[in-house]
Protein backbone atom coordinates (compact mmCIF):
# COMPACT_ATOMS: atom_id res chain seq x y z
CA UNK A 1 0.00 0.00 0.00
CA UNK A 2 0.76 3.21 -0.72
CA UNK A 3 2.14 5.96 2.21
CA UNK A 4 0.51 8.97 1.31
CA UNK A 5 -2.70 8.75 0.98
CA UNK A 6 -4.91 11.09 -1.02
CA UNK A 7 -5.91 14.50 1.19
CA UNK A 8 -9.17 15.31 -0.76
CA UNK A 9 -11.57 12.73 0.90
CA UNK A 10 -13.01 13.38 3.75
CA UNK A 11 -11.15 11.53 6.19
CA UNK A 12 -14.37 9.68 7.85
CA UNK A 13 -15.23 8.10 5.12
CA UNK A 14 -14.82 4.66 4.59
CA UNK A 15 -14.47 2.45 1.06
CA UNK A 16 -16.22 -1.21 0.82
CA UNK A 17 -13.62 -2.61 -1.77
CA UNK A 18 -14.39 -6.16 -1.67
CA UNK A 19 -17.40 -8.01 -1.27
CA UNK A 20 -18.61 -11.80 -0.87
CA UNK A 21 -21.75 -13.10 -0.56
CA UNK A 22 -23.85 -16.37 -0.08
CA UNK A 23 -27.04 -16.37 0.89
CA UNK A 24 -30.33 -18.51 -0.04
CA UNK A 25 -31.08 -19.21 -3.59
CA UNK A 26 -26.97 -17.03 -4.26
CA UNK A 27 -23.86 -18.42 -3.65
CA UNK A 28 -21.79 -15.32 -5.23
CA UNK A 29 -23.14 -11.07 -4.65
CA UNK A 30 -23.49 -11.76 -8.85
CA UNK A 31 -26.07 -14.04 -8.15
CA UNK A 32 -27.58 -12.32 -5.42
CA UNK A 33 -28.13 -8.93 -7.61
CA UNK A 34 -29.80 -11.94 -10.28
CA UNK A 35 -32.19 -12.67 -8.02
CA UNK A 36 -32.99 -8.92 -6.45
CA UNK A 37 -33.60 -7.24 -9.82
CA UNK A 38 -35.43 -10.07 -11.14
CA UNK A 39 -37.82 -10.00 -8.15
CA UNK A 40 -37.09 -13.89 -7.12
CA UNK A 41 -38.28 -15.22 -3.87
CA UNK A 42 -35.84 -17.67 -2.91
CA UNK A 43 -36.98 -19.38 0.32
CA UNK A 44 -37.69 -22.63 -0.05
CA UNK A 45 -40.97 -24.44 0.96
CA UNK A 46 -39.88 -28.07 1.94
CA UNK A 47 -41.42 -32.06 2.17
CA UNK A 48 -41.80 -33.15 5.74
CA UNK A 49 -38.71 -36.06 4.56
CA UNK A 50 -36.72 -32.66 3.50
CA UNK A 51 -36.66 -30.97 7.50
CA UNK A 52 -34.72 -32.72 10.52
CA UNK A 53 -36.80 -31.99 13.41
CA UNK A 54 -39.23 -33.67 15.74
CA UNK A 55 -42.02 -35.31 14.72
CA UNK A 56 -44.24 -33.80 16.55
CA UNK A 57 -43.28 -30.20 15.41
CA UNK A 58 -43.66 -31.14 11.83
CA UNK A 59 -47.33 -32.56 12.32
CA UNK A 60 -48.66 -29.45 14.19
CA UNK A 61 -51.10 -27.29 12.22
CA UNK A 62 -49.06 -24.08 13.02
CA UNK A 63 -45.91 -25.86 11.53
CA UNK A 64 -44.62 -23.47 8.36
CA UNK A 65 -42.38 -25.75 6.34
CA UNK A 66 -40.48 -22.74 4.54
CA UNK A 67 -36.67 -21.27 5.66
CA UNK A 68 -34.38 -20.31 3.01
CA UNK A 69 -32.07 -22.76 3.06
CA UNK A 70 -28.31 -22.59 2.57
CA UNK A 71 -26.87 -25.47 0.21
CA UNK A 72 -23.38 -25.16 1.35
CA UNK A 73 -24.13 -25.03 4.81
CA UNK A 74 -22.14 -28.36 5.49
CA UNK A 75 -18.81 -28.07 3.12
CA UNK A 76 -15.68 -26.61 2.89
CA UNK A 77 -12.03 -27.18 1.63
CA UNK A 78 -10.07 -26.80 4.22
CA UNK A 79 -6.71 -27.52 1.73
CA UNK A 80 -6.81 -24.03 0.73
CA UNK A 81 -6.18 -23.16 4.37
CA UNK A 82 -3.96 -25.76 5.22
CA UNK A 83 -6.62 -27.32 7.81
CA UNK A 84 -6.61 -30.84 8.76
CA UNK A 85 -9.91 -32.95 7.67
CA UNK A 86 -10.25 -33.89 11.28
CA UNK A 87 -10.01 -30.06 12.36
CA UNK A 88 -12.15 -28.80 9.47
CA UNK A 89 -14.72 -31.78 11.09
CA UNK A 90 -14.07 -30.00 14.50
CA UNK A 91 -14.51 -26.30 13.25
CA UNK A 92 -18.38 -25.06 13.44
CA UNK A 93 -20.37 -24.14 9.69
CA UNK A 94 -20.04 -21.06 10.80
CA UNK A 95 -16.75 -21.22 11.59
CA UNK A 96 -15.85 -22.14 7.90
CA UNK A 97 -18.19 -20.64 6.07
CA UNK A 98 -16.96 -16.78 7.51
CA UNK A 99 -13.14 -18.34 6.53
CA UNK A 100 -13.87 -18.71 2.36
CA UNK A 101 -15.86 -15.70 2.64
CA UNK A 102 -13.41 -13.13 4.22
CA UNK A 103 -10.94 -15.20 1.55
CA UNK A 104 -13.53 -14.31 -0.69
CA UNK A 105 -13.75 -10.50 0.21
CA UNK A 106 -10.13 -9.94 0.32
CA UNK A 107 -9.65 -12.13 -2.85
CA UNK A 108 -12.70 -9.60 -4.77
CA UNK A 109 -10.24 -6.30 -3.40
CA UNK A 110 -7.82 -7.64 -5.10
CA UNK A 111 -5.52 -8.37 -2.36
CA UNK A 112 -2.96 -11.55 -1.61
CA UNK A 113 -2.93 -12.65 2.08
CA UNK A 114 1.02 -13.63 1.31
CA UNK A 115 2.06 -10.34 -0.08
CA UNK A 116 -0.10 -7.93 2.69
CA UNK A 117 1.98 -6.01 4.77
CA UNK A 118 -0.29 -4.57 6.89
CA UNK A 119 -3.12 -4.60 10.48
CA UNK A 120 -5.97 -6.40 9.12
CA UNK A 121 -9.02 -5.61 11.29
CA UNK A 122 -11.22 -8.95 11.54
CA UNK A 123 -14.96 -8.27 12.71
CA UNK A 124 -17.66 -11.04 12.78
CA UNK A 125 -20.76 -11.91 14.08
CA UNK A 126 -22.85 -14.90 14.58
CA UNK A 127 -25.05 -17.24 16.18
CA UNK A 128 -23.63 -18.69 19.71
CA UNK A 129 -26.58 -21.38 19.26
CA UNK A 130 -25.28 -23.00 16.52
CA UNK A 131 -22.25 -24.24 17.99
CA UNK A 132 -23.97 -26.00 20.45
CA UNK A 133 -26.68 -27.30 18.50
CA UNK A 134 -23.88 -28.61 15.88
CA UNK A 135 -21.70 -30.78 18.93
CA UNK A 136 -20.27 -29.27 22.18
CA UNK A 137 -17.03 -30.63 22.49
CA UNK A 138 -15.70 -32.26 26.20
CA UNK A 139 -15.04 -30.12 28.93
CA UNK A 140 -11.25 -28.68 28.14
CA UNK A 141 -10.72 -28.31 31.90
CA UNK A 142 -10.54 -32.12 32.12
CA UNK A 143 -9.12 -33.13 29.19
CA UNK A 144 -5.59 -33.19 26.86
CA UNK A 145 -4.35 -30.85 24.44
CA UNK A 146 -6.23 -32.38 21.40
CA UNK A 147 -9.65 -31.55 22.47
CA UNK A 148 -8.43 -28.08 23.63
CA UNK A 149 -6.90 -27.13 20.51
CA UNK A 150 -10.93 -28.96 18.67
CA UNK A 151 -12.14 -26.35 21.02
CA UNK A 152 -10.67 -23.31 19.81
CA UNK A 153 -12.18 -24.27 16.44
CA UNK A 154 -15.42 -24.91 17.75
CA UNK A 155 -16.02 -21.59 19.70
CA UNK A 156 -18.22 -19.11 18.36
CA UNK A 157 -15.56 -16.21 20.47
CA UNK A 158 -12.74 -17.62 17.57
CA UNK A 159 -14.37 -17.05 14.64
CA UNK A 160 -12.77 -14.13 13.92
CA UNK A 161 -9.53 -15.20 15.14
CA UNK A 162 -9.74 -18.70 13.27
CA UNK A 163 -9.75 -16.26 9.87
CA UNK A 164 -7.06 -14.49 10.75
CA UNK A 165 -4.74 -17.57 11.84
CA UNK A 166 -5.81 -19.76 8.44
CA UNK A 167 -5.28 -16.76 6.76
CA UNK A 168 -1.92 -15.51 7.29
CA UNK A 169 -2.78 -12.09 8.73
CA UNK A 170 -2.30 -9.72 11.50
CA UNK A 171 -4.27 -7.56 13.14
CA UNK A 172 -7.57 -7.18 15.40
CA UNK A 173 -10.16 -9.94 15.97
CA UNK A 174 -13.48 -9.27 17.15
CA UNK A 175 -16.10 -11.67 17.36
CA UNK A 176 -19.77 -9.74 17.42
CA UNK A 177 -22.76 -10.65 19.63
CA UNK A 178 -25.62 -8.65 18.92
CA UNK A 179 -28.20 -11.17 17.82
CA UNK A 180 -29.89 -9.77 14.24
CA UNK A 181 -27.99 -6.23 14.37
CA UNK A 182 -24.53 -8.69 14.65
CA UNK A 183 -23.62 -7.51 10.62
CA UNK A 184 -24.20 -3.84 11.32
CA UNK A 185 -22.33 -3.74 14.72
CA UNK A 186 -19.24 -5.45 13.05
CA UNK A 187 -19.11 -2.70 10.24
CA UNK A 188 -19.59 -0.09 12.61
CA UNK A 189 -15.96 -1.29 14.97
CA UNK A 190 -13.95 -2.22 11.97
CA UNK A 191 -14.57 1.64 10.83
CA UNK A 192 -13.76 3.13 13.93
CA UNK A 193 -10.53 1.07 14.13
CA UNK A 194 -10.03 2.22 10.32
CA UNK A 195 -10.72 5.44 11.33
CA UNK A 196 -8.07 5.93 14.41
CA UNK A 197 -5.85 3.83 12.51
CA UNK A 198 -5.53 0.78 14.56
CA UNK A 199 -6.05 -1.06 11.50
CA UNK A 200 -4.99 -0.46 7.94
CA UNK A 201 -8.04 -2.62 6.25
CA UNK A 202 -10.56 -4.79 7.64
CA UNK A 203 -13.09 -7.40 6.87
CA UNK A 204 -16.46 -7.27 8.48
CA UNK A 205 -19.28 -9.60 8.59
CA UNK A 206 -21.50 -12.15 9.77
CA UNK A 207 -21.81 -15.81 9.19
CA UNK A 208 -25.47 -17.70 10.51
CA UNK A 209 -26.22 -21.41 10.12
CA UNK A 210 -29.52 -21.96 11.61
CA UNK A 211 -29.77 -25.65 13.35
CA UNK A 212 -30.75 -28.33 12.37
CA UNK A 213 -30.65 -27.55 8.56
CA UNK A 214 -32.99 -26.97 6.93
CA UNK A 215 -36.00 -26.46 9.09
CA UNK A 216 -39.23 -24.83 9.01
CA UNK A 217 -40.58 -22.45 12.21
CA UNK A 218 -43.95 -22.77 14.50
CA UNK A 219 -46.42 -19.88 13.58
CA UNK A 220 -47.68 -17.78 16.56
CA UNK A 221 -49.92 -14.82 16.03
CA UNK A 222 -48.38 -11.44 16.25
CA UNK A 223 -44.99 -13.03 16.29
CA UNK A 224 -42.38 -12.26 14.15
CA UNK A 225 -42.47 -15.49 11.76
CA UNK A 226 -44.63 -15.61 8.88
CA UNK A 227 -48.10 -17.52 9.08
CA UNK A 228 -47.50 -19.43 5.22
CA UNK A 229 -43.71 -18.90 4.78
CA UNK A 230 -43.92 -15.51 2.83
CA UNK A 231 -42.36 -12.13 3.77
CA UNK A 232 -44.42 -9.10 2.52
CA UNK A 233 -42.51 -6.08 3.76
CA UNK A 234 -44.86 -3.34 4.59
CA UNK A 235 -48.05 -5.44 3.36
CA UNK A 236 -51.32 -5.07 4.83
CA UNK A 237 -51.93 -8.68 4.79
CA UNK A 238 -48.13 -9.67 6.41
CA UNK A 239 -47.76 -12.09 9.06
CA UNK A 240 -44.18 -12.24 9.76
CA UNK A 241 -41.20 -13.85 8.07
CA UNK A 242 -39.38 -16.89 7.61
CA UNK A 243 -36.00 -17.92 8.69
CA UNK A 244 -32.93 -18.50 6.59
CA UNK A 245 -28.60 -18.84 6.53
CA UNK A 246 -25.81 -16.98 5.07
CA UNK A 247 -22.56 -15.34 5.45
CA UNK A 248 -21.65 -11.90 4.09
CA UNK A 249 -18.29 -9.90 4.54
CA UNK A 250 -16.97 -6.70 3.21
CA UNK A 251 -13.38 -5.26 3.08
CA UNK A 252 -12.94 -1.82 4.07
CA UNK A 253 -10.26 0.46 3.78
CA UNK A 254 -10.22 4.37 4.41
CA UNK A 255 -11.81 6.01 1.17
CA UNK A 256 -8.74 8.08 0.39
CA UNK A 257 -6.13 5.06 1.27
CA UNK A 258 -8.46 3.18 -1.41
CA UNK A 259 -7.97 5.56 -4.22
CA UNK A 260 -4.64 6.18 -3.73
CA UNK A 261 -3.80 2.38 -3.89
CA UNK A 262 -5.63 1.96 -7.27
CA UNK A 263 -8.78 0.14 -5.23
CA UNK A 264 -12.01 -0.51 -6.83
CA UNK A 265 -14.81 0.91 -4.79
CA UNK A 266 -18.35 -0.05 -4.63
CA UNK A 267 -19.95 2.33 -2.32
CA UNK A 268 -18.60 4.38 0.64
CA UNK A 269 -19.67 3.90 4.17
CA UNK A 270 -20.56 7.30 5.08
CA UNK A 271 -21.27 7.20 8.80
CA UNK A 272 -22.99 4.73 11.37
CA UNK A 273 -24.28 4.43 14.37
CA UNK A 274 -25.45 2.11 17.15
CA UNK A 275 -27.49 2.24 20.31
CA UNK A 276 -30.19 -0.05 22.83
CA UNK A 277 -33.29 0.46 23.93
CA UNK A 278 -32.53 -0.15 27.24
CA UNK A 279 -35.70 0.30 29.98
CA UNK A 280 -37.06 2.68 27.74
CA UNK A 281 -38.59 0.02 25.32
CA UNK A 282 -42.24 -0.40 24.77
CA UNK A 283 -41.74 -4.18 25.46
CA UNK A 284 -38.59 -6.06 25.03
CA UNK A 285 -37.30 -6.78 21.98
CA UNK A 286 -39.21 -4.67 19.63
CA UNK A 287 -38.54 -1.64 18.19
CA UNK A 288 -38.51 1.73 20.07
CA UNK A 289 -39.40 4.40 17.90
CA UNK A 290 -37.25 7.37 19.67
CA UNK A 291 -34.42 4.71 20.37
CA UNK A 292 -34.46 3.70 16.78
CA UNK A 293 -34.36 7.19 15.09
CA UNK A 294 -31.98 8.69 17.23
CA UNK A 295 -29.59 5.98 15.98
CA UNK A 296 -30.43 6.54 12.43
CA UNK A 297 -30.47 10.42 12.81
CA UNK A 298 -26.99 9.70 14.47
CA UNK A 299 -25.20 8.21 11.28
CA UNK A 300 -26.42 10.93 9.41
CA UNK A 301 -24.78 13.65 11.68
CA UNK A 302 -21.64 11.35 11.65
CA UNK A 303 -21.73 11.12 7.52
CA UNK A 304 -22.19 14.95 7.65
CA UNK A 305 -25.36 14.67 5.15
CA UNK A 306 -29.00 15.98 5.29
CA UNK A 307 -31.82 13.78 5.37
CA UNK A 308 -33.29 14.81 1.49
CA UNK A 309 -30.27 13.57 0.07
CA UNK A 310 -30.47 10.13 1.15
CA UNK A 311 -32.83 8.41 -1.33
CA UNK A 312 -32.65 5.17 -0.20
CA UNK A 313 -34.13 3.23 2.80
CA UNK A 314 -33.09 -0.57 2.99
CA UNK A 315 -35.53 -1.11 6.35
CA UNK A 316 -34.85 -4.08 8.52
CA UNK A 317 -38.49 -4.69 7.16
CA UNK A 318 -39.77 -8.04 8.78
CA UNK A 319 -43.06 -7.92 7.31
CA UNK A 320 -45.26 -7.88 10.56
CA UNK A 321 -47.65 -4.93 10.42
CA UNK A 322 -47.12 -3.96 13.80
CA UNK A 323 -43.21 -3.92 13.45
CA UNK A 324 -43.16 -2.27 9.86
CA UNK A 325 -45.38 0.50 11.59
CA UNK A 326 -42.72 1.14 14.46
CA UNK A 327 -39.92 1.01 11.90
CA UNK A 328 -41.48 3.65 9.71
CA UNK A 329 -42.74 5.77 12.61
CA UNK A 330 -38.68 5.98 13.41
CA UNK A 331 -37.66 7.07 10.01
CA UNK A 332 -39.93 9.29 9.42
CA UNK A 333 -39.13 11.10 12.66
CA UNK A 334 -35.20 10.78 11.82
CA UNK A 335 -35.68 12.32 8.19
CA UNK A 336 -38.50 14.68 8.97
CA UNK A 337 -40.72 16.59 6.74
CA UNK A 338 -39.08 17.16 3.61
CA UNK A 339 -39.74 17.27 -0.22
CA UNK A 340 -37.84 14.82 -1.71
CA UNK A 341 -39.10 11.47 -1.94
CA UNK A 342 -37.03 8.15 -0.46
CA UNK A 343 -37.78 5.01 -1.78
CA UNK A 344 -38.18 2.31 0.96
CA UNK A 345 -37.56 -1.28 0.73
CA UNK A 346 -37.20 -4.46 2.23
CA UNK A 347 -34.83 -7.76 1.26
CA UNK A 348 -36.25 -10.31 3.49
CA UNK A 349 -39.09 -10.63 0.80
CA UNK A 350 -36.53 -12.12 -1.28
CA UNK A 351 -34.45 -14.12 0.93
CA UNK A 352 -36.14 -14.45 4.38
CA UNK A 353 -34.90 -13.42 7.60
CA UNK A 354 -30.85 -14.57 8.38
CA UNK A 355 -30.36 -13.68 11.71
CA UNK A 356 -26.79 -11.85 12.67
CA UNK A 357 -26.34 -11.73 8.94
CA UNK A 358 -29.80 -10.18 7.51
CA UNK A 359 -28.30 -6.84 8.14
CA UNK A 360 -25.38 -7.79 5.31
CA UNK A 361 -28.44 -8.70 2.87
CA UNK A 362 -29.57 -5.07 3.05
CA UNK A 363 -25.86 -3.75 2.89
CA UNK A 364 -25.09 -5.26 0.04
CA UNK A 365 -28.47 -5.21 -1.43
CA UNK A 366 -27.70 -1.04 -0.73
CA UNK A 367 -23.46 -1.28 -2.00
CA UNK A 368 -25.04 -3.07 -5.59
CA UNK A 369 -27.81 -0.58 -5.76
CA UNK A 370 -25.39 2.38 -5.90
CA UNK A 371 -22.65 0.70 -7.96
CA UNK A 372 -25.51 -0.23 -11.02
CA UNK A 373 -27.79 2.70 -9.96
CA UNK A 374 -30.54 0.66 -10.12
CA UNK A 375 -33.62 0.36 -7.07
CA UNK A 376 -34.34 -3.17 -7.44
CA UNK A 377 -38.34 -3.77 -6.42
CA UNK A 378 -39.72 -5.07 -2.90
CA UNK A 379 -41.41 -7.91 -3.85
CA UNK A 380 -44.41 -9.70 -2.16
CA UNK A 381 -45.77 -5.74 -1.77
CA UNK A 382 -49.21 -6.25 -3.39
CA UNK A 383 -51.61 -4.56 -1.06
CA UNK A 384 -49.35 -1.35 1.18
CA UNK A 385 -50.37 -0.94 4.35
CA UNK A 386 -52.85 1.60 4.55
CA UNK A 387 -51.50 2.01 8.81
CA UNK A 388 -47.90 2.83 7.81
CA UNK A 389 -49.62 6.16 6.12
CA UNK A 390 -46.80 6.35 3.69
CA UNK A 391 -48.30 9.52 2.02
CA UNK A 392 -47.38 11.65 5.11
CA UNK A 393 -43.94 10.26 5.34
CA UNK A 394 -40.89 10.86 2.73
CA UNK A 395 -41.02 7.25 2.06
CA UNK A 396 -42.27 6.01 -1.03
CA UNK A 397 -42.03 1.82 -1.24
CA UNK A 398 -40.09 0.54 -4.61
CA UNK A 399 -43.11 -1.81 -5.80
CA UNK A 400 -41.45 -2.20 -9.14
CA UNK A 401 -37.44 -1.59 -10.24
CA UNK A 402 -36.38 1.37 -11.41
CA UNK A 403 -33.05 3.17 -12.79
CA UNK A 404 -32.07 5.01 -9.39
CA UNK A 405 -32.06 9.07 -10.71
CA UNK A 406 -31.94 10.98 -6.89
CA UNK A 407 -32.89 14.67 -6.81
CA UNK A 408 -30.33 15.47 -4.52
CA UNK A 409 -27.62 14.53 -7.46
CA UNK A 410 -26.20 11.96 -5.47
CA UNK A 411 -26.96 8.46 -4.63
CA UNK A 412 -27.03 7.76 -0.63
CA UNK A 413 -28.70 4.92 0.94
CA UNK A 414 -29.30 4.00 4.67
CA UNK A 415 -29.94 0.42 6.13
CA UNK A 416 -31.19 -0.40 9.24
CA UNK A 417 -30.74 -3.41 11.13
CA UNK A 418 -32.77 -4.70 14.17
CA UNK A 419 -31.70 -7.11 17.23
CA UNK A 420 -33.94 -8.78 19.97
CA UNK A 421 -33.06 -7.10 22.74
CA UNK A 422 -33.03 -3.86 22.22
CA UNK A 423 -30.06 -3.53 19.37
CA UNK A 424 -30.59 -0.81 16.69
CA UNK A 425 -28.25 0.07 14.02
CA UNK A 426 -27.80 2.03 11.28
CA UNK A 427 -25.46 2.28 8.24
CA UNK A 428 -25.15 5.39 5.66
CA UNK A 429 -23.73 4.46 2.60
CA UNK A 430 -22.63 6.53 -0.84
CA UNK A 431 -21.72 6.06 -4.09
CA UNK A 432 -18.50 5.85 -5.14
CA UNK A 433 -16.50 9.12 -6.24
CA UNK A 434 -15.80 8.89 -10.08
CA UNK A 435 -12.28 7.62 -10.89
CA UNK A 436 -9.70 9.89 -11.99
CA UNK A 437 -9.18 10.06 -15.61
CA UNK A 438 -6.79 8.04 -17.42
CA UNK A 439 -4.91 7.63 -20.62
CA UNK A 440 -6.15 4.97 -22.37
CA UNK A 441 -4.93 1.41 -22.83
CA UNK A 442 -1.28 0.94 -24.37
CA UNK A 443 -2.91 -1.36 -27.10
CA UNK A 444 -0.36 -3.74 -28.23
CA UNK A 445 1.94 -3.77 -25.62
CA UNK A 446 2.47 -7.35 -24.27
CA UNK A 447 1.29 -8.38 -21.05
CA UNK A 448 1.73 -11.07 -18.34
CA UNK A 449 -1.40 -13.05 -17.01
CA UNK A 450 -1.12 -15.74 -14.61
CA UNK A 451 -3.46 -18.08 -12.42
CA UNK A 452 -2.76 -20.26 -9.66
CA UNK A 453 -5.09 -23.30 -8.23
CA UNK A 454 -4.51 -26.02 -5.48
CA UNK A 455 -4.84 -28.61 -8.13
CA UNK A 456 -5.06 -29.31 -11.96
CA UNK A 457 -9.16 -29.39 -11.71
CA UNK A 458 -9.27 -26.24 -9.85
CA UNK A 459 -6.67 -24.20 -12.12
CA UNK A 460 -9.09 -25.65 -14.87
CA UNK A 461 -12.09 -24.31 -13.29
CA UNK A 462 -10.48 -20.86 -12.85
CA UNK A 463 -9.04 -20.52 -16.54
CA UNK A 464 -13.38 -21.26 -17.52
CA UNK A 465 -14.09 -18.71 -14.84
CA UNK A 466 -12.02 -15.58 -15.95
CA UNK A 467 -13.03 -16.47 -19.70
CA UNK A 468 -16.69 -16.37 -18.97
CA UNK A 469 -15.78 -13.27 -16.97
CA UNK A 470 -14.04 -11.59 -19.30
CA UNK A 471 -16.59 -11.87 -22.33
CA UNK A 472 -19.54 -10.78 -19.96
CA UNK A 473 -17.57 -7.95 -19.83
CA UNK A 474 -16.13 -6.62 -22.76
CA UNK A 475 -15.42 -2.95 -20.92
CA UNK A 476 -12.92 -4.78 -18.34
CA UNK A 477 -8.98 -3.42 -19.51
CA UNK A 478 -6.20 -5.96 -19.94
CA UNK A 479 -3.70 -3.47 -18.08
CA UNK A 480 -6.41 -3.67 -14.65
CA UNK A 481 -6.73 -7.46 -15.39
CA UNK A 482 -3.29 -8.53 -15.29
CA UNK A 483 -2.89 -6.31 -12.62
CA UNK A 484 -5.14 -8.14 -10.25
CA UNK A 485 -4.46 -11.25 -11.16
CA UNK A 486 -0.51 -10.17 -10.80
CA UNK A 487 -0.67 -9.05 -7.46
CA UNK A 488 -4.13 -9.78 -6.09
CA UNK A 489 -4.25 -13.65 -5.80
CA UNK A 490 -2.12 -16.18 -3.99
CA UNK A 491 0.37 -17.98 -5.62
CA UNK A 492 -0.50 -21.69 -5.05
CA UNK A 493 1.34 -24.84 -6.75
CA UNK A 494 -0.48 -25.53 -10.14
CA UNK A 495 0.16 -22.38 -12.43
CA UNK A 496 -0.93 -21.15 -15.50
CA UNK A 497 0.59 -17.99 -17.30
CA UNK A 498 0.25 -16.30 -20.63
CA UNK A 499 1.50 -13.31 -22.63
CA UNK A 500 -1.18 -11.70 -24.61
CA UNK A 501 -1.34 -8.13 -26.43
CA UNK A 502 -5.36 -7.63 -25.71
CA UNK A 503 -8.18 -8.75 -23.85
CA UNK A 504 -9.40 -11.08 -27.32
CA UNK A 505 -6.34 -12.93 -26.99
CA UNK A 506 -6.36 -13.54 -23.32
CA UNK A 507 -10.03 -15.25 -23.92
CA UNK A 508 -8.20 -17.20 -26.21
CA UNK A 509 -5.33 -18.46 -24.41
CA UNK A 510 -7.63 -19.05 -21.05
CA UNK A 511 -10.04 -21.50 -23.94
CA UNK A 512 -9.22 -25.63 -23.76
CA UNK A 513 -8.18 -25.60 -27.43
CA UNK A 514 -5.75 -22.31 -26.43
CA UNK A 515 -2.48 -22.59 -28.74
CA UNK A 516 0.07 -19.93 -28.99
CA UNK A 517 1.98 -18.39 -26.12
CA UNK A 518 0.86 -20.16 -22.73
CA UNK A 519 2.63 -22.21 -20.12
CA UNK A 520 1.43 -24.18 -17.43
CA UNK A 521 3.21 -26.30 -14.81
CA UNK A 522 2.60 -29.25 -16.66
CA UNK A 523 4.61 -28.89 -19.67
CA UNK A 524 6.88 -24.94 -19.76
CA UNK A 525 10.61 -24.84 -20.79
CA UNK A 526 13.26 -25.01 -18.47
CA UNK A 527 14.29 -21.54 -17.97
CA UNK A 528 17.79 -20.49 -17.25
CA UNK A 529 17.50 -18.91 -13.44
CA UNK A 530 20.60 -16.94 -13.96
CA UNK A 531 19.50 -14.51 -17.13
CA UNK A 532 17.23 -12.60 -15.08
CA UNK A 533 17.25 -9.57 -12.99
CA UNK A 534 16.40 -10.12 -9.46
CA UNK A 535 15.06 -7.55 -6.69
CA UNK A 536 14.38 -8.95 -2.71
CA UNK A 537 11.09 -9.45 -4.23
CA UNK A 538 11.91 -11.98 -6.98
CA UNK A 539 13.40 -12.46 -10.48
CA UNK A 540 12.08 -9.94 -12.97
CA UNK A 541 12.11 -9.82 -17.00
CA UNK A 542 15.23 -8.78 -18.73
CA UNK A 543 12.83 -6.42 -20.84
CA UNK A 544 8.86 -5.84 -21.60
CA UNK A 545 8.94 -7.21 -24.97
CA UNK A 546 6.73 -10.20 -25.64
CA UNK A 547 10.24 -13.08 -25.73
CA UNK A 548 11.36 -11.56 -21.75
CA UNK A 549 7.51 -11.43 -20.45
CA UNK A 550 7.42 -15.58 -22.28
CA UNK A 551 10.93 -16.12 -20.01
CA UNK A 552 9.41 -14.62 -17.07
CA UNK A 553 5.90 -16.77 -17.62
CA UNK A 554 8.20 -20.11 -18.02
CA UNK A 555 9.97 -19.57 -14.83
CA UNK A 556 7.72 -18.44 -13.13
CA UNK A 557 5.20 -21.03 -13.63
CA UNK A 558 8.37 -23.83 -12.32
CA UNK A 559 8.47 -22.52 -9.12
CA UNK A 560 10.32 -19.30 -9.09
CA UNK A 561 9.49 -16.34 -7.09
CA UNK A 562 8.38 -12.89 -9.59
CA UNK A 563 8.44 -9.89 -8.50
CA UNK A 564 5.21 -8.65 -9.70
CA UNK A 565 5.55 -5.52 -8.07
CA UNK A 566 8.31 -4.43 -10.21
CA UNK A 567 6.68 -5.80 -13.26
CA UNK A 568 3.62 -3.39 -12.87
CA UNK A 569 5.58 -0.18 -11.26
CA UNK A 570 4.33 1.67 -14.23
CA UNK A 571 1.31 2.80 -12.60
CA UNK A 572 -1.31 2.12 -15.48
CA UNK A 573 -2.86 -1.30 -13.83
CA UNK A 574 -6.11 -0.80 -11.58
CA UNK A 575 -7.94 -3.61 -9.04
CA UNK A 576 -10.88 -4.91 -10.42
CA UNK A 577 -13.02 -7.18 -10.03
CA UNK A 578 -12.55 -10.67 -11.20
CA UNK A 579 -13.26 -14.61 -10.36
CA UNK A 580 -12.54 -15.05 -6.67
CA UNK A 581 -10.98 -18.51 -5.54
CA UNK A 582 -13.09 -22.44 -6.95
CA UNK A 583 -12.70 -23.87 -3.71
CA UNK A 584 -13.81 -27.05 -4.05
CA UNK A 585 -15.89 -27.57 -0.83
CA UNK A 586 -16.62 -31.28 0.73
CA UNK A 587 -18.31 -32.31 3.30
CA UNK A 588 -18.01 -32.24 6.56
CA UNK A 589 -20.26 -32.79 9.77
CA UNK A 590 -19.76 -33.85 13.57
CA UNK A 591 -21.86 -35.99 15.35
CA UNK A 592 -19.61 -36.74 17.95
CA UNK A 593 -16.07 -36.53 19.98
Amino acid sequence: MTDSPEQEYDPGDVAIIGMSLRAPGARTKEQFWDVLVNGRETVSFLAKDDIHVDETLIHSPFYVRACGVLDTYDKFDPSVFGISDRMAAAMTPENRLYLESAWESLEDGGYDPDRLKAEIGMYGANNPQTAALYSSPPDRVSVGPEAIEASLAWSPDTMTSNALYYMGLTGEAVTVAAVCAGFHYAVHLACQSLLLGQSDMAIAGGSMVRMPHPRGHLWEENRILSKDGHCRPFDANGTGTALSSGVVTVLLKPLGRAVADRDHVYAVVRGSAVNNNGVSAMAYGLAQPERLSACIAAAMEVGGVTPDTVSMYEANGLGLPMTDELEVHAATMAFGKQTATTSIGGVKGNVGHGGVVSGGFGAIKAALALYHKTLPATINLTEVNQDLDFPSTPFVPQIEGAAWEPEAGIRRAGITSIGGGGYNAHLLLEEAPAPAERAPEDTGRPRLATLSAMDDEALARQRTRLREWLEADPGLRLDDVCFTLNLGRKVMGRRWAAVVRSREELVAALSDDARGPVASTAAAPRTDAGAFGRTDGGIVPAGQDAPALADLAAAWVTGQQVDFDALHRDGSGRRVPLPTYPFQPRRFWRTDW
